[in-house]
């Protein structure tokens, strides 16, 4: 039997991933009708099934499963084979994942300098809550990623990098907040499930004996921000981002006790992940151990 071919691995992880070829087509910048080519060509070639097709996408078959552990572990060798050969000089694709509110108030001047130090490298951001973010990171989907601890996965490593505190925001238009109870009942305004500070938010709200109201999920912190201070309800923000988008005058900001008042920010990547690139970029970060040996 001839060999696989690397981007016939690609291609099938990305369908595997996104669950469709559509989804993997727009992720490659494919046509569909390549894609699902060389999907076929690669299970004619094994002479097995990979996917199951249905209504909702594709699921792999125990074939595909097996492949895909593979597929994996192939490409990330051949990533780390391409950066050895380049005499350990930062350059291609950069995959970097985070939650937006490290990617709207702690990244930008660290990239920025990165940018300026290693121009070969192209940086992807791809935002998300860090539940999203975990699975990415696990799935091969991204290199490295910026989530509010913790982080509980074997496969994984972190390093503390950025000190947050959340700061409880209430509408203008609601009376002052001396007690947590006094909110009871009202709307929480939060990014969806799955998200660190909701989580965090939830719990205080437990801890506080706060009974809670509807849950109002919005995808960005302007858009947050913009149903707090509508009158809407309340909701809970790192202060790195209040510091950052300066609210208007309808809003209050009360800062929340004890340990939501320090909580670290991670930079997490895979145990077998080995980059030039991610070294380049723990020298710019804060947080970093002088003892510390960088993961190249």
């Amino acid at each position: 039997m001839t060999p696989m071919d690397l981007r016939a691995l690609e291609i099938f992880r990305a369908v595997a991933h996104e669950g469709s070829v559509s989804g993997a087509a727009q992720k490659l910048h494919r046509v569909q009708s390549n894609v699902s080519t060389r999907v076929k060509q690669l299970e004619g070639h094994l002479g097995k099934a990979l996917f199951v097709r249905h209504n909702r996408g594709l699921s792999l078959t125990p074939d595909g499963e097996v492949l895909l552990a593979y597929a994996d572990r192939l490409l990330q060798l051949s990533t780390e084979a391409s950066e050895a050969m380049k005499k350990g000089v930062p350059r291609g694709v950069f995959r970097i994942g985070t939650m937006e509110s490290t990617a709207a108030a702690r990244l930008p001047a660290i990239l920025s300098r990165y940018h300026a130090l290693h121009p070969e490298v192209r940086i992807e951001i791809e935002t998300d809550v860090a539940r999203g973010l975990t699975r990415r990171l696990l799935n091969h989907d991204i290199e490295i990623a910026f989530v509010a601890e913790p982080v509980s996965f074997d496969r994984l490593r972190t390093r503390g990098v950025f000190e947050e505190s959340l700061v409880l925001v209430a509408p203008r238009s609601f009376p002052p907040i001396d007690r947590p109870g006094e909110i009871s009942g009202r709307t929480i305004v939060a990014f969806e499930a799955g998200c660190a500070y909701r989580r965090y938010l939830e719990d205080w709200i437990l801890e506080a004996g706060i009974v809670p109201g509807n849950i109002l999920s919005v995808g960005s912190y302007l858009a947050i921000l913009a149903c707090v201070a509508a009158g809407t309800g309340y909701a809970v923000v790192p202060q790195s981002v209040l510091d950052t988008v300066s609210p208007t005058g309808d809003i209050r900001c009360y800062p929340l006790p004890g340990r939501l008042s320090r909580i670290t920010t991670l930079v997490a990547w895979r145990d077998d992940y080995r980059s030039v690139n991610f070294d380049a970029l723990l020298d710019l970060l804060p947080g970093r151990d002088p003892d510390d040996q960088p993961p190249v």
